[in-house]
């Protein structure tokens, strides 16, 4: 089991990280890390820790209190695991699993009956509302209880600054920190069944008389160049586009935290630009690689050639 991280230390790390971001020296680098310089990130709220020792390698923002969206699933999938609840007992999908708030769609028709493992399977790899919605509700004391739980989770790991209202991250009432997000995401490593589900791929469940391909919300975990361990990615408005994971990035447990990207493919930019910050520190060459918009404009290029060619 990896230790967790604890909030002391982080605290004191990244006293003043609002006010700009913290840099460790190569005097503070573990190893053979020689960090000078820093990651150029678009994520207006960033957390890049070593997961063995605590050790903040970059910090942006980390203590701004800002909304998670969906990487509130991680705490869902905690809370649903600590309770230890039948994971074969099949829930039914209703209307009280329906987004109210804003309308979202949801590949889980009312009346689709499937298990608590499954739903938490897709609620972790697909980032499927009703399924959160659904878990929620089939706890027991309802939703209500299961909110509170998550809330006294959240306390008992010390994050202070993070504060859920629903297991989805639909509402923007749940909020926390770069710094929280780094121990949210360190105690969750340490469920088996987070790091499996979270990492999948993509898989074919049947639902009713269909089966249905769902697929990872983060396209990195399909990446053989990447090693990944956990991963959850994060959309509202008002939380812009989140993503954290924990990856194995020269020869070392990271976690890296992500919140409030810009653009679609920001934060799988700046996922990589850390990558490569890293690999450069530890004197390692990266390979070239393309950036995800670079490839969208070749593909559109290549596209409206073909369909020029066409007529």
């Amino acid at each position: 089991m990896f230790p967790i991280v604890r909030s002391c230390l982080i605290t004191a790390a990244l006293a003043g990280s609002c006010l700009g971001p913290v840099i460790p020296t190569a005097a503070h680098a573990q190893g053979s890390l020689k960090i000078s310089s820093h990651p150029a990130l678009k994520s207006n709220a960033v957390l890049v820790l070593d997961q063995s020792s605590g050790e903040i390698l970059y910090g942006k923002n980390a203590q701004s209190i800002v909304p998670i969206a969906s990487i509130s699933k991680l705490m869902t999938a905690m809370v649903v695991l600590d309770a230890q609840l039948d994971p074969d007992e099949v829930i039914t999908v209703t209307e009280e699993d329906v987004d109210s708030l804003r309308g979202s769609s949801s590949r889980l028709r009312v009346g689709a009956a499937l298990t608590r493992d499954q739903l938490l399977r897709l609620a972790l790899m697909a980032s499927e509302n009703r399924a959160a919605a659904a878990l929620s509700r089939a706890y027991p004391g309802g939703r209500p209880a299961f909110v509170a739980a998550m809330n006294e989770k959240a306390r008992t790991l010390g994050l202070n600054g993070t504060h859920f209202l629903d297991p989805t991250g639909l509402s923007s009432g749940n909020v926390s920190t770069a710094e929280d997000l780094a121990t949210m995401v360190a105690n969750a490593h340490t469920y088996p069944k987070i790091r499996e589900y979270t990492t999948l791929t993509g898989l074919d469940m049947r639902v009713g008389k269909r089966t249905i391909a769902f697929h990872n919300t983060n396209r990195l975990v399909a990446n053989p160049s990447w090693n990944i361990g956990l991963s959850k990615t994060g959309f509202i408005n008002e939380a812009g586009r989140c993503l954290v994971m924990q990856a194995e990035l020269a020869g070392r447990a990271v976690i890296i935290v992500l919140l409030d990207s810009w653009g679609k493919y920001t934060r799988l930019t700046d996922a990589s630009r850390v990558r490569q910050w890293i690999e450069a520190a530890a004197g390692i060459k990266p390979a070239p690689q393309r950036t995800f918009t670079h490839k969208v404009r070749v593909r559109h290029r290549l596209a409206a050639t073909a369909r020029a060619r066409r007529i």
